[in-house]
């Protein structure tokens, strides 16, 4: 009984540690939270060439903002994508985690988009506008910078992603905002006049035909880059260098300029 209890004892123990010699099967799976667009497109565009290596990999679709950064945080996957580095860190800070970048990907710049108009130029002044903007701290922010450089308002720029509806200054306009999910604003434009929305959302929500105007990518572009998110500790794992190596390159470049339309802009080059 002793013998089998101590072969049992090593066997597990073997398994735990290194599989016996054969290496850890985990290291050859990834799982990967992701947008439905562009996110999980991008990464099966490269999932042929990481199975070519040895993975396994399996695209996990999300459709909204939290539960990948839970089940990232749970260990349910190994890494995800679909949120910006400031997104990011604004959820590090709420929920006392300490998930990190791998990398940046892609910028995707936030428009404003319209049912209604097909020029701001078409408002009249002292005219009622409805504005549905995202409701998280980040994306708000960067949508009433967006809207005050396009002449709707006037805001405070120090207060960058940080500002409020309450910043909200003069207007030649009656100014309403509207602050909901931020997947939910282009699905609901026909109840506003204008609505700002990120690029994954309208690609998601086939608006495109209603944008109006876009972002500098130039001034925001390294604020608001896409990232592959991971634990912190991770980044440095073979596996999720593979990811990056495979997912960084001339493939996906060609893959989002030729899919995406400069909705999704590529945020890194190859030599």
């Amino acid at each position: 009984m002793k013998k089998l209890l101590s072969g049992a004892l090593a066997l597990a123990l073997c398994a735990s540690l290194t599989g016996c010699g054969g290496g850890n099967s985990d290291d050859k799976v990834l799982k990967i939270g992701a947008s439905v667009t562009p996110h999980a497109e991008i990464l099966n565009n490269i999932k042929p060439d990481l199975e070519e290596m040895g993975y396994t990999v399996e695209i996990v679709e999300f459709s909204d903002y939290v539960k990948p950064n839970t089940a990232l945080e749970d260990g349910e996957l190994d890494a995800n994508y679909f949120q910006h580095n400031q997104y990011l860190d604004e959820w590090n800070d709420k929920n006392g985690t300490s998930l990190v970048s791998a990398g940046d990907v892609h910028f995707e710049p936030m428009g404003i988009y319209s049912d209604k108009y097909t020029s701001l130029d078409e408002l009249e002044e002292g005219q009622h506008v409805i504005i549905g903007i995202p409701n998280d701290a980040t994306n708000g922010g960067r949508a009433l910078q967006l809207l005050a450089s396009k002449g709707l308002f006037e805001l405070d720029e120090d207060l960058g992603i940080t500002a409020t509806p309450k910043d909200i200054g003069d207007s030649k306009y009656d100014i309403e905002i509207v602050e909901m999910n931020a997947e939910t604003v282009p699905v609901n434009l026909a109840d506003m006049d204008l609505g700002v929305v990120n690029g994954n959302n309208a690609l998601n929500a086939k608006v495109l035909d209603k944008i109006i105007v876009t972002e500098d990518a130039g001034g925001v572009a390294q604020q608001f880059a896409n990232v592959i998110a991971v634990r912190d500790g991770d980044q440095d794992s073979q596996k999720i260098k593979d990811l990056m190596s495979v997912l960084k390159s001339q493939k996906t470049i060609d893959f989002i300029n030729e899919t995406y339309d400069g909705i999704v802009v590529p945020f890194f080059t190859v030599e």
